[in-house]
């Protein structure tokens, strides 16, 4: 390992519970910082973390006896990545999470009561291992997906405070939400300063959400139902034609709306229908050693292989629309939908993302903006208060990545970190090896 942690730091961590403990002050010295603020590279400085916050960079500062010392030599530091569509709610999800360098998440619906509740509050102040921690409280118009159903404008705007009582950031909206309803949510979450993001409502379209404040569309393939033209009877998945991408882009811009790019998650979808020997392999994938058993029973008997739909035509349509989105600098941020779509494990299905991404043509700057830089710019927008992340400059959360190359050059880098630090607590290789093989040992298939 390139990274070594002086003896100090490594009695630290080795004291029982110490990959919790966050010192006052720890300093990472002889790093390459990119800071994603920029296409640029801070080249061998030192960065300061104070209680959870980055304090400076570049300043080699007097520090007091027996303060931390990471020496990342010549090592990366850039900041953690952010999982900004999950359905994570179990605290080994998180740990998979984390040690996958994801250090923000984003579950986008059907969150326990205790997760949302309960875990999301001890993680987010430290007392739990994981990335910090947002949620959205998913509602519909009728039970059809199995989501909260919402008929009356006036339960509508009550379900907006009860959400933020129970500290949701975020309502989503889904499909069959009626156009009152809608515009009830709408109105209300504004008023109480909650965030609407979601899904194309059939009733209302994306166009009308996006001008009612809607802040988010919660995956590429929504524009197929709200923003693009039918296809034909004669051949439903049929793509959109490349013209229509211009029209879809102004419209999204116009907004200053966020588009969450799910590349990975809809490929993987794509390769299972009607081909139940994909999910097999899925299953039988090294990473999926790290689901639970409800997860794998769920993905054993998904829907998908049971229905012969051909989407190779959109798959290759939603590549060069996320293209030409990022080169017109429409801010997309990364997420999928792990772990309930086979072929989805938490954490590794992010880097599936990057990866889908780049394949796209995307460049290596645009996708780790999209997975680290703009999350932090939408959360900024979006929930009153939140604390500054997605950049490495003083006054921001302290969520980092250690790797052993450049990302920007090598983004394959990114899944092997060196380290972790989520707000403010270090976790080092070592350390992540070892929750994954917890986790792994927990879910151990008989």
């Amino acid at each position: 390992m390139r990274a070594t942690v002086r003896a100090l730091l490594t009695l630290w961590l080795l004291v029982a519970g110490a990959a919790l403990a966050r010192a006052e002050t720890i300093v990472f010295t002889d790093v390459n910082v990119v800071p994603m603020d920029g296409e640029r590279v801070i080249p061998r400085t030192t960065v300061i973390v104070t209680d959870g916050v980055i304090s400076s960079i570049g300043i080699k500062a007097k520090q007091p006896a027996g303060t931390p010392v990471i020496d990342g030599e010549g090592a990366w530091l850039v900041p953690g990545l952010a999982d900004m569509h999950n359905h994570v709610t179990s605290r080994e999800d998180l740990s998979l999470l984390l040690a996958n360098g994801v250090t923000t998440m984003l579950n986008m619906g059907e969150a326990t009561n205790s997760f949302a509740g309960r875990t999301r509050i001890a993680v987010n102040e430290g007392k739990v291992p994981g990335p910090q921690i947002f949620t959205a409280l998913a509602v519909d118009g009728d039970p059809q997906y199995g989501h909260l159903v919402i008929e009356r404008a006036e339960d509508a705007r009550a379900i907006v405070g009860i959400a933020k009582a129970n500290g949701y950031s975020f309502i989503k909206a889904y499909t069959n939400l009626s156009a009152e309803a809608f515009a009830a949510l709408a109105d209300e979450a504004k008023a109480q300063r909650i965030g609407v993001v979601g899904h194309n409502v059939k009733a209302v379209g994306l166009a009308r959400q996006l001008a009612a404040g809607q802040a988010m569309v919660a995956h590429i393939e929504e524009f197929f139902y709200g923003v693009f033209p039918e296809p034909p009877a004669d051949d439903q998945q049929a793509p959109p034609a490349d013209a229509r991408i211009a029209d879809a882009i102004a419209l999204v811009k116009a907004h200053g709306a966020f588009v969450t790019s799910d590349l990975f998650n809809y490929r993987t979808i794509a390769a299972q229908f009607g081909k139940p020997e994909v999910v097999k392999a899925y299953l039988a994938a090294p990473e999926a050693r790290y689901l639970s058993p409800a997860d794998r029973i769920g993905w054993a008997q998904s829907g998908y292989q049971k229905k012969a739909i051909d989407l190779s035509r959109r798959v290759a349509f939603e590549a060069r629309f996320v293209k030409t989105m990022a080169d017109a600098g429409v801010p997309l941020i990364t997420g999928g939908d792990a772990p309930t779509i086979p072929g989805q494990v938490p954490g590794f299905a992010l880097h599936g993302e990057i990866d889908a991404m780049l394949e796209a043509g995307l460049t290596p700057w645009q996708a780790l903006s999209a997975a680290t830089r703009t999350p932090g710019e939408f959360i900024a927008k979006t929930v009153p208060g939140a604390a500054k992340f997605g950049v490495v400059a003083p006054g921001y959360r302290a969520d980092l990545l250690l790797v052993a190359e450049n990302p920007l050059e090598r983004p394959a880098t990114l899944r092997t970190p060196l380290g972790v630090m989520a707000g403010g607590r270090w976790f080092d290789a070592a350390a992540l090896k070892a929750m994954l093989a917890e986790v792994a040992a927990k879910r151990v298939v008989p």
